[in-house]
């Protein structure tokens, strides 16, 4: 099993620190995600932004959590045999973590480099495959952490600050 974390710099002293801590009453979402069920990909993403934008966060932070989430779900779409994404709003952040049922990644430190795709030739038919999902989830969130398998499992978690 291999682990990977990333933080920007202004959040590297926190890492998962308040992870634990209560969420907003009301505001923890669950989906389910199905294998190449690209009818369905990317309708989480859309109600995590939806919900936020409702909580009055500021545009900006809107367009990263959409990006972010929307790279990650579609991930799970293409390359797993499907998964789960739980949402958990914070008055001054959102935690994501993405976990699919395999078949995991054998190198994280290779699929995390722009343009490294192990996508099938349906998912390339598809429009998706560019190998810039988890660059653009890099890009686009302050604190990262990806616990892999091959053959099993990806377990990914996102964390957004609103300021």
């Amino acid at each position: 099993m291999s682990e990977f974390w990333y933080a920007q710099p202004a959040y590297e002293n926190r890492r998962l620190e308040q992870i634990n801590s209560t969420p907003i009453p009301d505001f923890v979402q669950n989906f389910k995600l199905g294998e190449k069920d690209f009818i369905n990909a990317g309708k989480a993403s859309a109600q995590i932004k939806l919900d936020l934008k409702q909580l009055g966060v500021d545009p900006i932070y809107l367009r990263r959590v959409a990006i972010a989430s929307y790279e990650a779900e579609i991930n799970i779409t293409a390359h797993s045999k499907g998964g789960r994404i739980t949402s958990k709003y914070f008055p001054d952040r959102v935690h994501i973590v993405f976990d699919d049922d395999g078949p995991g990644m054998g190198d994280i430190e290779k699929s995390i480099s722009p343009g490294y795709s192990t996508a099938d030739e349906l998912v390339r038919e598809m429009g998706f495959g560019a190998g810039m999902g988890l660059p653009n989830i890099i890009k686009n969130c302050d604190i990262l952490h990806i616990i892999s398998e091959e053959g099993v499992k990806t377990f990914l978690e996102v964390i957004i600050y609103f300021g």
